[in-house]
């Protein structure tokens, strides 16, 4: 059955945008008030995934947060050396205050404020919806560097992301700044038309996994995002993808 205009168009749209902000807004201030165990300590609180990325769709309702530990950092030294390897060991020293003082203080600060709405998860803390406040999941994580180079903290050169640990003790690394950097920058290449088509994908999938074609794991929109961005879209394929989809 052909799929109207009128529904792609209405799929294209942005979902909620003020009470995602005002949750966000909300629990960020928490975050980073002046009264917590890690006030003073070098962090950064930002959203990810579709609120940050302006992906989200009506069908989406949790506010994905960060909250990261500059004052130290994991790595990846698959590709160094082992003249670089022994330079980066030899240059840092074991962090006094790790990712795992940070998500045990972060839990505290939390439930003190949101009580039983808040569940440490495999992955997330997660703040469930209660009145104008959207459900949240809070990322507490740590800087995380994919080193190309190290001949001394200065001398280096390093990709710059993020990662935290699952209740297995799996290291999860990701990259949502330059993600997000990414789909931004491709969807000013296409027109402005990247970011309404992964609404329109992302619905489809709700669709397709609604009618039992897929399993509701199999496309995230992560994914979704990083296919429709894997390459830059001029402006006249942007218009011809554009026509074909009408």
């Amino acid at each position: 059955m052909p799929i109207p205009e009128s529904q792609l168009d209405t799929w294209s749209h942005q979902g909620s945008i003020t009470q995602s902000s005002n949750t966000y807004n909300s629990i960020k201030k928490v975050l980073e008030a002046s009264t917590t165990p890690y006030a003073g300590k070098s962090i950064e609180v930002f959203l990810q995934g579709s609120y940050g990325n302006d992906t989200n769709i009506y069908a989406e309702s949790d506010v994905d947060i960060v909250i990261r530990l500059d004052d130290c950092f994991f790595s990846d030294l698959g590709s160094l050396s082992e003249e670089e390897k022994a330079a980066h060991k030899q240059a840092f020293s074991d962090a006094m205050y790790t990712h795992v003082d940070l998500k045990r203080d972060v839990l505290s600060v939390l439930t003190d404020q949101y009580g039983s709405a808040v569940n440490a998860g495999k992955k997330a803390i997660t703040i469930e919806a209660n009145g104008s406040r959207r459900k949240a999941d809070v990322i507490v994580a740590t800087q995380f560097r994919r080193y190309s180079k190290f001949r001394s903290p200065s001398d280096s050169e390093y990709a710059a992301g993020i990662c935290f640990f699952n209740t297995a003790g799996e290291r999860i690394a990701n990259y949502p700044k330059q993600h997000s950097a990414h789909l931004t920058s491709k969807h000013q290449a296409s027109s402005k038309w990247l970011k309404p088509m992964a609404r329109v994908f992302k619905n489809m999938r709700n669709r397709m996994v609604g009618h039992g074609l897929i399993k509701a794991d199999v496309a995230p929109s992560y994914y979704i995002e990083g296919l429709l961005a894997c390459r830059t879209i001029s402006s006249r394929q942007a218009t011809r993808t554009a026509s074909s989809t009408r």
